[in-house]
């Protein structure tokens, strides 16, 4: 996959999707949240599957194939949050790399195990945040 240049993500008006270009897992039971940031990564050529919990990210990732970068909220309906879905991550696809985010304990509390091993950005983010934040993650 070619790689993605974060200083491009600030011209997404330049960019078409690419089916070549990276998947990025949404996961954000508010739809209001989830849509501007994956209609937003979209614009920047990403391929983005949406998710409204841990259990739909799961269904879909065994549905559509491994993604390259998941981006989570942590708290969320279910029986599972975001640090459990990258514990689920870190178990089946341990090369994808979770960005978790969360407006109420801004990344202090994060526990251990592959959940610390996630990256963090702290609610209220900024699209071009996120995605930069992607990119590099896919680069690393």
């Amino acid at each position: 996959m070619p790689p993605v240049n974060a200083l491009s993500l600030s011209r997404e008006s330049d960019l078409v999707q690419n089916p070549d270009l990276p998947t990025v897992l949404v996961v954000e039971d508010e739809m209001m949240v989830r849509m501007p940031i994956a209609e937003y990564l979209r614009d920047c050529g990403y391929t983005v599957l949406e998710a409204g919990n841990a259990s739909e990210a799961i269904d879909t990732v065994r549905a559509e194939g491994p993604v390259n970068v998941v981006f989570s909220d942590v708290r969320m309906p279910g029986n599972m949050d975001g640090f459990g879905l990258a514990e689920w991550f870190q178990a089946h696809y341990p090369a994808v790399p979770v960005l978790l985010t969360s407006g109420y304990n801004g990344g202090r509390n994060l526990p251990g195990g592959a959940a610390a091993r996630a990256r963090f950005i702290e609610k209220p983010y900024s699209q071009t945040q996120v995605a930069r934040q992607i990119a590099s993650l896919i680069n690393a």
